[in-house]
């Protein structure tokens, strides 16, 4: 859909990435260490967070002018480091100052304990999901998965030829929630076959999140069957309601520590998507396993990255806790109401950045299939969406549904609600 936004002109609402830059610190200590390949102090993660912006920016400067000098009389330069750390591989399982930053990162945010050594570094936390499945589970072993999902989901369980088994959420519009049926998820998870759930919350696509009292019969209903959790948290930071703060489930439910991988990235938090940078804190009993898979599957994650992301897990809490949820949670409000105006129902979403909202009541749309309507947005409306059904195994609740991410710019928001109110309008009841 991304590709033909492009080639429509249309507003790309589609991918659930951000179009913004990271913070300004971020990418300098990025720049710096491409360019020096160098780590700065033995207190690398301090020195990184407590030096000010326009010094790491006159350092690069410096270093621009040393490599311009260097390649003028030498014609390379070879000569601006005599070493270089920070383009070469790290460890497999990541740096230990930046494993060091993660383990407190949550120790800061949500007091919880977590060893470095529990903590793998990865290729975003796609490559965590992935190699989180591959270490606990075999050929045949059966995956729960909650629909609507991520797609990735199923396709990684298919690579390494597991069986996904669905269990549906159901939107209540009156209620403004989205519900499973209990019974539906216990038979899944009481399956012999049946070795791991995915749990991602905030959830994409529909916003839910998973309540303490949901993540409390998830967590008994595992421990019940020997059943592994793995959890995708990127949007942790992505909730917009006082009564349901991010849950990590190790912290809050102990009795489940020893069979939670805790998967994560910075790339939607940070607006570095690009950046592949990720991670999984795993029981202690399964860390030389997870890291014999994503070693043999990747290597390492990209080391500048690496460094660079010690400034990321010093950041203000402010900016974890206010900054990213009143940046998207005033865009889903926008976006909502003018999606509500034209005709689409919604269920408004507790965290994340989509809107996943049912088109039947859109006179222009009610009678295409989600792919047509995806299609009719693009070409004439001018906005990119993606068809509801492409988050579906089994349920065909899909058919009737589109998801908007809200992570673009405001501009890019703006202007994707003006071209809705102007081409869009709701059906007749009769």
């Amino acid at each position: 859909m991304t590709r033909l936004a492009i080639q429509h002109e249309a507003v790309n609402l589609s991918q659930g990435f951000p179009n913004e830059p990271p913070p300004e610190k971020l990418r300098l200590a990025l720049a710096h260490a491409v360019l020096s390949g160098k780590v700065y102090s033995d207190d690398e993660a301090s020195r990184l967070s407590d030096m000010p912006a326009h010094e790491l920016s006159a350092s690069i400067v410096d270093l621009l002018t040393t490599a311009t000098r260097s390649r003028s009389s030498s014609g390379d330069a070879s000569s601006v480091a005599t070493s270089d750390e920070l383009n070469q591989y790290s460890p497999p399982m990541g740096r230990a100052d930046v494993r060091m930053a993660v383990s407190a990162y949550y120790q800061r945010l949500y007091n919880h304990d977590v060893s470095p050594d529990d903590i793998t570094l990865t290729l975003g936390a796609t490559e965590a999901v992935a190699t989180a499945l591959r270490t606990i589970s075999a050929p045949g072993d059966k995956i729960v998965i909650f629909e609507p999902f991520h797609e990735l989901y199923p396709s990684q369980c298919n690579i390494f030829y597991l069986d996904p088994v669905y269990v549906t959420l159901h939107a209540s519009v009156d209620e403004e929630v989205w519900n499973y049926d209990y019974d539906e998820l216990k038979a899944a998870l009481s399956d012999s076959k049946t070795k791991a759930i995915i749990l991602n919350t905030p959830h994409n696509p529909t916003g839910k999140i998973f309540s303490y009292e949901e993540l409390s019969d998830i967590v008994t209903l595992c421990i019940t069957n020997n059943v592994y959790i793995i959890t995708d948290e990127i949007y942790e930071h992505m909730t917009y309601d006082p009564r349901n703060e991010h849950i990590v489930i190790p912290k809050v439910f102990p009795r489940a520590a020893n069979l939670t991988l805790v998967c994560n990235s910075l790339g939607k938090s940070a607006s570095a998507t690009g950046w592949r940078m990720g991670w999984c804190l795993h029981p202690s009993h399964l860390s030389n396993m997870y890291r014999g898979v994503h070693d043999q599957l990747v290597a390492m994650a990209p080391h500048p990255q690496q460094y660079a992301s010690l400034v990321y897990f010093t950041l203000p809490i402010e900016y974890y806790r206010v900054e990213l949820r009143d940046r998207y949670k005033h865009r889903l409000s926008c976006l909502s109401d003018a999606l509500t105006d034209v005709g689409f129902i919604i269920v408004r979403p507790q965290g994340a950045y989509y809107l996943f909202v049912n088109y039947r009541n859109v006179e222009q749309l009610k009678e295409l299939c989600p792919m047509d309507a995806a299609m009719y947005m693009m070409r004439e409306v001018g906005v990119a969406v993606v068809p509801g059904d492409n988050f579906y195994g089994k349920s065909q609740d899909g058919l009737n549904y589109i998801r908007f991410a809200a992570c673009r710019s405001v501009s890019d928001v703006t202007s994707a609600i003006s071209k809705m109110r102007a081409k869009l309008c709701k059906a007749v009841l009769l």
